[in-house]
Formats: C-alpha cells, structure tokens, sequence
C-alpha cells in the first residue's frame, strides 16, 4: 500500500467518523429536548396531583378501631 492510498483511507475514515458524530450529536439534542419536554410534563403533573390530593378530603384524624 502506497503513502497515498494509506493517507486517502486515514481522510476517509476521518470523514466517515466526523459523520457519525455529528449525527451523534443531532440525536443527543433531540433526546434532550424531548427530556426536557416530558421533565416539564412531569412537573405540571406532579403539581395538579399535589393539587388534588390536597383537596381530596380532609385530614383524617388516627383513633384505634373500635375492636381494641
């Protein structure tokens, strides 16, 4: 194998790795936008249940049973 073949590869397999990573990183920022999307879901959700809960019903006060 020739310098300029060896050296056409090494740029070759430079060019196909540069590609891979940027794809990597477009999947990376998609990831983290859907993250962020459902961490905020997440938090509106976790809000009206707290919401909920405390509108539920009244504290209810602990007595022992009637059979003790």
């Amino acid at each position: 194998m020739s310098e300029a073949d060896r050296l056409t590869q090494l740029e070759m397999l430079a060019a196909e790795q540069d590609r891979t990573i940027e794809e990597l990183s477009g999947q990376i920022a998609a990831q983290w936008k859907e993250i962020e999307t459902l961490r905020h879901k997440l938090d509106v959700l976790t809000r009206r249940l707290v919401e909920l809960e405390a509108n539920a019903a009244p504290d209810v006060p602990v007595t022992r049973p009637p059979h003790w």
